[in-house]
């Protein structure tokens, strides 16, 4: 006769945590087992699993931490055991029915049928409407996270005991280094982790929103994670909220950082004034103004987003990362296999607000291809303007072959 378990937890439902986590694949923990070895004893480690959280005695491992880089540095990534990732998202799956009816409209991120352009399409509208924008950078948001803060929220919405019991077991696990060393962690929660973003919208649901919703009821904000947006009608009230925003996240344990958050006045052809700061950057699109033509063919000055010089530059680096140069045994059939996907979801994500914009990415890759064939080719060495007429001649006559392409940034045929 089985033993009687200290919490009640359905086996399936560590196994649809473990067709979600193999949905969404990722990278091998500190144990080294991807998810194809997990696999090959797939029962007996669900079983583990379930067996382990049910009796009380499931203790997550270290997170491996990894460096990537990010605009001004680098960003610490935690990367989960897979079997740790099934465990969390057990949870994630029973607290998240209970936190989404009580998140705020304008919180975009990691949120079942959300996304990033969501809000960068409201804070558009909003642009148009009010003259001033706060623009907030929560200074290291997911290295700060006060614990017990955050296990107040966690309690104040569920009875599960179990999963008090493992939020602040994962809240409290060690990082591991590259090297093997562990650093212990007293706040904040692994950036990388299933559960992570879900206790970042409640932690900043009460830090931010709520606060916001009760204390200035007419101002309007998106927020995306630690990314947020705040409209205001004039100078006076954005430097006061600023200030008071400072206060309520220090209080919560948050820093702003000083240099990144800024006060944005939304210049537009009706708004008068010089101001220094006339424009931000949010989710990857820079909000300034720009000349627009109305369907009338008149042009005016629009305070309007699209892609921005950071989101282009990363994106030239992974276009750098693809070596071309090594790729010259092989077909241009070959190159469209391996980059389509990519252009295709930086148009898709980019290319939804003055897509425009984006034609200097395209025109890039276009460049890219040429040097491709120049190398590839001894008929166009040294011979740029014959390569991009080859390539010009195989657009027109395969404008599905790349991406782009089909859009219209083909290499021209007349040069």
């Amino acid at each position: 006769m089985e033993e009687a378990k200290s919490f009640y937890i359905p086996e399936h439902l560590v196994w649809i945590a473990h067709m979600c986590v193999k949905n969404n694949k990722g990278a091998a923990g500190v144990d080294a087992v991807s998810l194809e070895e997990f696999e090959k004893d797939l029962d007996n480690n669900i079983y583990k699993i379930w067996n382990r959280m049910s009796s009380g005695s499931y203790f997550p491992p270290p997170v491996r931490t990894v460096q990537i880089p990010k605009t001004g540095g680098k960003r610490t990534l935690g990367i989960p055991t897979v079997a740790d990732r099934i465990a969390q998202t057990v949870v994630k799956r029973c607290l998240e029915p209970t936190l989404e009816p009580i998140f705020d409209v304008d919180s975009y991120g990691y949120r079942p049928r959300k996304s990033a352009l969501d809000a960068v399409k409201v804070a558009r509208s909003r642009c148009w409407k009010y003259d001033w924008v706060l623009d907030l950078d929560i200074e290291g948001f997911f290295d700060n996270i006060d614990h017990d803060l955050m296990m107040k929220a966690v309690r104040f919405h569920t009875s599960d005991r179990w999963i008090w019991l493992y939020v602040e077991r994962w809240l409290k696990a060690p990082g591991q280094l590259p090297d093997g060393r562990q650093i212990a962690r007293d706040k904040g929660t692994p950036q990388g982790g299933v559960i992570s973003p879900l206790l970042a919208n409640l932690f900043l649901h009460y830090a931010f929103d709520a606060w916001m919703r009760r204390i200035y009821p007419g101002v309007q904000f998106e927020r995306y994670a630690d990314d947020i947006v705040v409209h205001c009608q004039s100078e006076k009230q954005v430097r006061e909220i600023h200030q008071n925003v400072a206060d309520r996240l220090r209080n919560c344990g948050l820093e702003l950082h000083p240099e990144k958050t800024k006060v944005v006045y939304c210049k537009d052809a009706n708004r008068r004034g010089n101001y220094d700061t006339i424009s931000f950057d949010f989710l990857g699109y820079q909000f300034r103004p720009r000349i627009s033509r109305t369907r009338w063919g008149r042009y005016f000055v629009n305070f309007t987003p699209a892609i921005s010089p950071k989101s282009i530059k990363r994106i030239f680096e992974v276009m750098r990362g693809w070596q071309f140069s090594r790729w010259t045994s092989s077909k241009l059939e070959d190159l469209a296999t391996m980059i389509n996907l990519y252009v295709k979801g930086w148009i898709n994500y980019y290319g939804k607000f003055c897509p425009s914009e984006m034609n200097s990415v395209m025109f890039h890759l276009n460049r890219k291809l040429v040097s491709w064939a120049m190398r590839k080719y001894k008929r166009f060495r040294f011979r740029a303007r014959k390569a991009t007429y080859w390539l010009g001649k195989i657009a027109h006559r395969d404008p599905a072959l790349f991406v782009h392409w089909r859009h219209g940034i083909k290499p021209s045929t007349g040069q």
